[in-house]
C-alpha cells in the first residue's frame, strides 16, 4: 500500500505534510533534518503544503540534503 503523504514508491514529491500519523511526522522530520515539534508546529502556522512548510523551516523546496527523495 502507497502512503502518498509520506512519499511512497514511485513519487517524485510528496502532495502534504502528514503530522498526524507519527510514521508519516517523523518521515518529514527526517526529510528537513528538524524535529518533529518543528514541523507539527510548521504545520499548524501555514498548512500542510510541503514548499510553505518548507519555507517557513528555512529550507528550500524540494529538501534534497537530507538524502530523502
Amino acid at each position: 500500500m502507497q502512503n502518498e503523504s509520506a512519499g511512497g514508491e514511485g513519487e517524485h514529491e510528496p502532495a502534504r505534510v502528514n503530522v498526524e500519523d507519527a510514521r508519516a511526522a517523523a518521515y518529514w522530520a527526517r526529510r528537513f533534518q528538524v524535529p518533529v515539534e518543528q514541523v507539527r508546529s510548521a504545520v499548524a502556522t501555514v498548512g500542510d503544503d510541503p514548499a510553505r512548510v518548507a519555507a517557513h523551516l528555512g529550507k528550500p523546496w524540494p529538501y534534497t540534503l537530507s538524502g530523502i527523495v
